[in-house]
């Protein structure tokens, strides 16, 4: 029924307009039964709610922003589809920008007065501010973090159990016969804790296995780009004795190392075997393929947007740790072994 309005969805339930209206808005808990009636009467209807009249009338925009480091790293491109989707399906439109790791900028998103935002919540994943100045906000522009600066629970946090994924990957090589295992993207700083948080359970996994921790084998970046992993790469090559793997703190890092491997006349994975973090599509069509650790990104996102709407909405429980799933998939730069993945 084109243009049907609540209150024929409320005729051909059979219950009051006011009913139907807290079913769509999801204002005041209705029972199942009521809730089934009004679902069912709504989609035979075809009802569509008028979302610019329902936020103006709640003095919202009806938008979200998600705010990245840089929308050209595949992850964040990735992750950023995977948040529209969720947003769409709670009725927001979401507005994208980056920061490129400014403090300045990630420190002003954080410090504008609702009146002076185009959104209603916003989605960041900070790289360079401190959690002493994101606590020290003033305004209460809802917010949700994402990403793995560690904040001591004092925030909505979405992120993956860094510690575990990297032991994982690192378990993985060992696995294989590996034992001279090098690393890449350590960033030893004070808003490096993605980086510090992957290297420790890399340590985790050589020490596990009895294997010596040989601090030239880690090698420190300051981002996470293809170029870096290159340099990384050679610098590892060059050393009297070079690795026979190497755990790459993204698939970035690990596609510029193996660059790197085929220019140098390296075998990947017969002379060194790679791993990457981030599970990118890049990592399927690369030669040889990529294993990388994957973390789900539609969970990622669909927590992040639900958290977030629920702060809005003032039904969202105390700020937490939400750890997101993820697994290991294995490809060609780790085996040939053509039942990888």
């Amino acid at each position: 029924m084109a243009g049907a309005t609540l209150r024929d969805v409320a005729r051909r339930a059979g219950v009051s307009i006011r009913t139907v209206s807290n079913v769509v808005n999801a204002s005041v808990p209705v029972s199942d039964e009521l809730r089934t009636r009004v679902e069912a009467a709504l989609e035979e209807l075809d009802y569509r709610p008028n979302l610019v009249a329902r936020n103006l009338r709640r003095g919202r925009t009806g938008m979200l922003a998600f705010v990245v480091p840089e929308l050209d790293v595949p992850y964040f491109a990735e992750l950023a589809r995977e948040v529209i989707t969720a947003a769409r399906a709670h009725g927001y439109v979401v507005m994208l920008d980056q920061t490129d790791g400014d403090r300045e900028r990630e420190r002003e998103l954080l410090s504008r007065e609702s009146r002076a935002t185009m959104f209603d919540g916003l989605l960041l994943s900070p790289l360079s501010i401190s959690e002493d100045e994101l606590r020290g906000r003033t305004n209460r522009v809802p917010v949700v973090l994402l990403g793995e600066h560690i904040f001591n629970g004092h925030f909505h946090h979405v992120a993956i159990d860094n510690v575990a994924a990297a032991r994982e990957a690192t378990e993985h090589l060992i696995a294989l016969g590996r034992r001279r295992i090098a690393a890449i993207g350590d960033q030893p700083y004070s808003t490096g804790e993605t980086a510090q948080l992957r290297t420790i359970g890399y340590r985790q996994a050589l020490t596990a296995a009895g294997l010596p921790l040989d601090e030239s084998l880690v090698v420190p970046t300051p981002r996470f780009h293809r170029h870096l992993g290159a340099e990384a790469m050679n610098h590892l090559l060059a050393l009297p004795e070079p690795p026979d793997a190497v755990f790459c703190y993204n698939d970035l890092l690990a596609i510029g190392a193996m660059h790197a491997l085929t220019r140098a006349g390296v075998r990947v994975p017969e002379d060194i075997a790679v791993v990457g973090v981030d599970g990118i599509q890049e990592g399927e069509y690369s030669s040889p393929t990529l294993t990388t650790i994957a973390p789900d990104k539609a969970r990622i996102a669909h927590t992040a947007v639900s958290t977030l709407v629920g702060i809005i909405a003032g039904t969202a429980s105390p700020p937490a740790d939400s750890k997101a799933p993820y697994r290991l998939v294995v490809r060609g730069s780790t085996t040939s072994d053509s039942r990888a993945e």
